[in-house]
């Protein structure tokens, strides 16, 4: 097939994208894919791309249309999404190349998947978005929009416009479907779970080296929904068990005020804070890890019922995870079977830590080994691309 890829993000930005574009060409596959000057996790455009517009990289045929860098205020993040949106489409607007299929990947904004969608009606070619964050219910969940406010409801237009286009809708997760039939009212639409290929970088065999016994480690985002802050209030409660570390690898919207929880509780002992790494680095975190932790808080909303990508990947290392989730997450960690399970309360995150540290070595191997054998059988990279290129030959016979 020739496969139209739509995206705003693409390398050397760390996405899944882009491997699951070079596995396409491997597979026999041309690829072109629309995305942008790359900006994303370096606060600026990378200056060797100011000027580059096409590219090939390992195959791809790569377009890059101009846009405004992300920055740090929610001012230059509006600009970033909508000139990638204006950009995209316009340059889509005047393709004429023909391809079999267009693929957008929807991140978040819903918008920047747009353009894909009408280059697909004007040449009457099938449409595949794979949804990778619902809108508009990610913008409330992460705060950005008031439920039932004007905004909302022009999102909510426009998102069920944009997935509308779609001739077939890849959800990441299950409970996804939910959402398009009795939020979206798109009911007669095709919508097919595909996970997310994970991005599982290799561990090293002599990771960061820690001071303590037992460690649990937390690598991502820290934001409104992981739930550090009820961690570390649990440590709080285990500032006696001597062999016990909480590592946290990342930053967010919430490390201000967790780093300001662990200094005026004195934690600097049981709760250590590491600096934001490379995506590369971070598996050198787990090599010596007691347990993995994948939090996500249970809300009302269809997003805290996802599988979150950090989940899949966290399987792939082989450890124990320590988890608190409900939806579709917890379910695939019940049938893993290498995880402990802690509600929200920091009484009984610390209960269930306690319990992790009484298991034995063997028991905590096993477990972890567990999880390993779940995700290649489930998530293997290869075993995705096999699910995600039968759903393109699918929708195009029909």
């Amino acid at each position: 097939m020739r496969i139209l890829v739509v995206c705003q993000y693409y390398y050397p930005e760390n996405v899944v994208i882009t491997p699951i574009c070079e596995a396409l060409v491997r597979a026999g596959h041309e690829v072109s894919v629309v995305t942008g000057k790359p900006n994303y996790g370096f606060g600026h455009i990378l200056p060797g791309y100011k000027n580059i517009h096409d590219e090939v990289i390992n195959g791809v045929v790569i377009h890059r249309v101009n846009l405004r860098a992300r920055g740090k205020s929610r001012i230059s993040l509006i600009r970033n999404y909508v000139s990638f949106w204006w950009n995209s489409k316009r340059y889509l607007s005047h393709l004429k190349e023909d391809f079999d299929l267009v693929y957008g990947m929807s991140m978040s904004p819903l918008i920047s998947v747009e353009g894909g969608g009408k280059y697909a009606k004007k040449h009457h070619k099938p449409n595949v978005i794979h949804c990778l964050d619902l809108w508009p219910e990610s913008a409330v969940i992460a705060g950005k929009v008031r439920k039932n406010s004007l905004f909302y409801r022009f999102l909510y237009r426009s998102s069920r416009k944009i997935y509308s286009t779609a001739d077939e809708i890849l959800i990441s997760s299950p409970s996804f479907a939910s959402y398009f039939s009795g939020v979206l009212k798109l009911l007669n639409k095709k919508v097919l779970f595909v996970p997310q290929p994970p991005l599982v970088h290799p561990m090293p065999k002599n990771g960061i080296p820690y001071a303590k016994k037992y460690n649990l480690v937390y690598a991502g985002n820290v934001g409104n929904l992981q739930l550090i802050e009820n961690y570390v209030k649990a440590c709080i409660l285990l500032k006696n068990h001597q062999d016990f570390q909480f590592h946290i690898v990342g930053s967010g919207a919430r490390l201000s005020a967790v780093l300001k929880l662990i200094e005026d509780n004195h934690l600097q002992d049981i709760v250590v804070y590491h600096p934001t790494v490379l995506a590369s680095e971070v598996p050198s975190f787990f090599t010596n890890a007691t347990a993995l932790l994948v939090p996500l808080a249970d809300t009302t909303s269809p997003v805290s019922k996802t599988i979150p990508n950090k989940l899949i990947s966290s399987l792939a290392y082989g450890r124990l995870i320590f988890s608190s989730i409900g939806g579709d997450g917890r379910k695939v960690l019940e049938e893993a079977g290498g995880s402990l399970f802690a509600s929200e309360d920091p009484k009984d995150i610390a209960k269930g830590l306690e319990e992790m540290m009484s298991l034995s070595n063997e028991k905590r191997s096993e477990m972890g080994q567990a999880n390993q054998t779940y995700f290649a059988q489930n998530f293997d990279f290869d075993k995705v691309m096999d699910q995600l290129i039968q759903a393109f030959k699918d929708c195009k016979k029909s």
